[in-house]
């Protein structure tokens, strides 16, 4: 696994994609504070930059540097969440700014997944994880359902996990600064 995670920064560290096994389903990813290599995530998603992307940090303490007041309810939804979760916040900061919804929002999930928790914390930046398929199509539920076009779009695949079947997205919830909390996905 180390060998995958020193590939893969490599990768995120020059600007490039990478394609990846997250805690829900096979995504691509990048330096969530690069705006460069976010816009290529769209490009490569054939999708609107004012659809924001998910972003992945590796721990609450990653959490707390990009969201400038991240919400006493928030630890309790991360803690008692029986599902990888992810929660849209007010204020984000450090971000590449085409991450960052019109709002002035953005998703994040804490990583439950350990490769993707190592990768991360070694990185020490967020990194992207949107689904690996073009914007509009279904999302792969396993590695051999990814599009060719997805397969030859990224900078690099990681080769963990390629027979494991993910068919569950996280769950989405919005949290507003002023305490209201919306649930997006189920």
């Amino acid at each position: 696994m180390q060998e995958e995670i020193n590939k893969a920064i490599s990768i995120l560290e020059n600007g490039g994609l990478i394609l990846y096994p997250t805690d829900t389903v096979w995504g691509i990813g990048c330096d969530a504070t690069n705006e460069e290599a976010v816009e290529k995530v769209y490009k490569l998603k054939e999708r609107s930059d004012s659809k924001a992307l998910i972003c992945l940090v590796g721990n609450d303490a990653m959490l707390e540097r990009h969201i400038t007041e991240v919400p006493e309810v928030a630890y309790d939804i991360m803690d008692l969440s029986t599902k990888p979760t992810t929660i849209v916040y007010d204020h984000p900061k450090g971000i590449a700014k085409n991450l960052i919804a019109a709002d002035n929002t953005l998703a994040i999930r804490v990583a439950s997944d350990k490769f993707c928790q190592y990768l991360i914390t070694k990185f020490k930046k967020p990194i992207v994880a949107t689904s690996a398929n073009i914007s509009g199509q279904r999302t792969p539920k396993q590695f051999s359902e990814i599009s060719e076009a997805v397969l030859k779009g990224v900078d690099y695949i990681v080769s963990l996990q390629q027979d494991k079947i993910a068919d569950t997205p996280s769950v989405i919830i919005k949290l507003s600064a002023d305490g209201i909390v919306k649930v997006i996905r189920k």
